[in-house]
């Protein structure tokens, strides 16, 4: 197998978020070398908390750097506690104070460095608010160029009719700081979006959770149990057949991009108004020199499910 690709995880966990990580620390054929911490399911000490609880109950020995606590602009929206939970990790007992700390940086500039000592090489999945890279961007313009790839999973095109979740044309992540999203979408490094035209297409039902519960040992037993709170809410917005892969999918897509197809163009956020978050695609070449990234717009659903069991519940590596 060729070398695994290195990863920096930026994320808000969240219960999606948590099932990401142990998808991708468990994969071999990516290397994380870091968790970066942004708000967005639980305010940025909630979400760190998280972040270094599931690293120390999981044995992922990776520093984990805090994020931003507030957008570029405005203030920050209220966690989503309907969705993942009072504390983000469907109230599953997690304590209140971590028996490890955060890395000395803060997120963006431990982002700088990794991304400086690992010119070409590093992959960022961000599966939350894109604070953290915008700050990045802005105090060192020139780590563009330095990055292998960044993978979002944000936004949403409209494929199949999938628009938005927190408004009718915002999907979270983004609403939560467009003007984040409308930077680092606009920056030159290779860029690919999974968005709710791919995620709302695959969901995890309880059978499917069963058989992880199954096979997949304390990782199975723990989604099973972060789910429940999610799996109730999906039910309650009419949502059949179990719960959708939202950051999950982003990960699968640094594993194995065959998994999905995707568009070509620049991509624009309405940063205010009744649009503010709405993510817009257009032909190369259409807002001047504004690079093109690739919009996923189908999904191997079947396969990247298998993908995600096949991970979880392989035996552990000697």
């Amino acid at each position: 197998m060729m070398n695994p690709k290195k990863i920096i995880f930026d994320t808000d966990p969240g219960i999606d978020d948590a099932m990401a990580l142990l998808f991708l620390s468990r994969a071999p054929q990516l290397q994380l070398l870091g968790i970066t911490t942004a708000m967005g399911n639980g305010y940025i000490e909630a979400t760190t908390r998280n972040a270094l609880y599931l690293r120390d109950r999981f044995g992922l020995s990776v520093p984990v750097a805090q994020g931003a606590s507030r957008p570029l602009e405005g203030e920050p929206t209220e966690p989503p506690t309907w969705v993942h939970g009072d504390n983000a990790l469907g109230d599953i007992a997690v304590p209140a104070d971590s028996a490890s700390t955060p890395h000395a940086l803060p997120a963006h500039r431990f982002l700088i460095d990794m991304i400086r000592s690992h010119p070409h090489e590093i992959t960022i999945i961000a599966v939350a608010r894109l604070t953290n890279l915008a700050l990045a961007l802005r105090e060192a313009p020139e780590i563009a160029g330095l990055v292998k790839q960044v993978v979002v999973m944000g936004g949403a095109f409209g494929t199949h009719g999938h628009s938005g979740n927190v408004t009718p044309l915002a999907e979270a992540n983004i609403a939560g700081d467009p003007l984040a999203a409308e930077e680092v979408f606009g920056a030159a490094w290779p860029l690919a979006i999974i968005g709710l035209d791919v995620t709302q297409q695959t969901q995890m039902d309880d059978a499917y959770l069963r058989g992880l519960v199954d096979d997949g040992g304390e990782a199975g037993q723990f989604i099973w149990d972060i789910s429940r709170v999610y799996a109730a809410f999906h039910v309650g917005v009419g949502v059949s057949g179990g719960f959708y892969v939202h950051d999950s999918s982003a990960v699968a897509y640094a594993i194995d991009p065959t998994l999905f197809s995707a568009s070509a163009g620049p991509v624009r956020v309405v940063t205010d108004g009744f649009a503010a978050g709405h993510t817009i695609q257009s032909r190369p070449g259409a807002w001047g020199q504004r690079p093109a990234v690739q919009v996923c717009r189908e999904v191997d659903s079947a396969r990247l499910l298998a993908l995600y069991r096949r991970v979880l519940c392989a035996p552990p590596a000697r």
